[in-house]
């Protein structure tokens, strides 16, 4: 999937229902993801609700560059450098937000985020405008299924706008890195070999 072609109307037509408040199914590297703008608390809550998520239960963002991760994070040279080294990929990093960003319902004052810049060039076009929510497309603790048609099924057709490039199911989530502790820690093993 690294090198997906990208239709560009399907892209900015899909931006503009992200705009609109709207929740979209993407793909990613490893699975189909649940997006809608982080910085919109409304789409968030109807995210946490499609799922039946608790909403004390965090969910990752999806970034289109590790620049753009730093505008809102804070991260030393050991951070940065983990970053580059993994980034693209099938990675989540958990890292320190920094203060006074709005994030006050999308995070319920975590003051950590999880951040993903999937090797998808679509997931990546998606986020550039703003980040978009990062989180398995499936109702919690429900299967996690491989095309949009079955997905939509399941979610009960509370999305706006599925992006199917067909079928898609990584054997494994991504690798949950935490770099908020004095070394990295992995949270749970997944698709990506991490290189420190």
């Amino acid at each position: 999937m690294e090198n997906q072609d990208l239709d560009l109307d399907i892209i900015d037509y899909a931006i503009s229902v992200l705009s609109e408040g709207g929740v979209i199914i993407y793909p990613t590297d490893t699975i189909y993801g649940l997006g809608v703008s982080i910085f919109d608390k409304d789409a968030v809550k109807k995210v946490y609700q499609i799922k039946g998520r608790d909403e004390n239960k965090p969910i990752s963002a999806c970034f289109p560059s590790i620049k753009s991760v730093l505008m809102l994070t804070k991260g030393n040279n050991q951070d940065i450098n983990i970053l580059n080294r993994n980034l693209p990929g099938p990675f989540t990093f958990i890292m320190y937000k920094k203060r006074g960003l709005g994030f006050k319902f999308f995070d319920k004052d975590n003051p950590k985020i999880g951040i993903r810049i999937p090797k998808s060039e679509i997931a990546i076009e998606l986020s550039k405008i703003f980040p978009i929510t990062a989180t398995s497309a499936n109702k919690s603790l429900m299967e996690t299924l491989s095309t949009p048609k079955e997905i939509v099924k399941q979610l009960n057709h509370d999305v706006d706008l599925a992006i199917d490039i067909g079928p898609l199911k990584s054997d494994k989530f991504s690798t949950v890195v935490d770099l908020t502790k004095l070394k990295p820690t992995i949270l749970r093993e997944g698709s990506g070999n991490l290189i420190i």
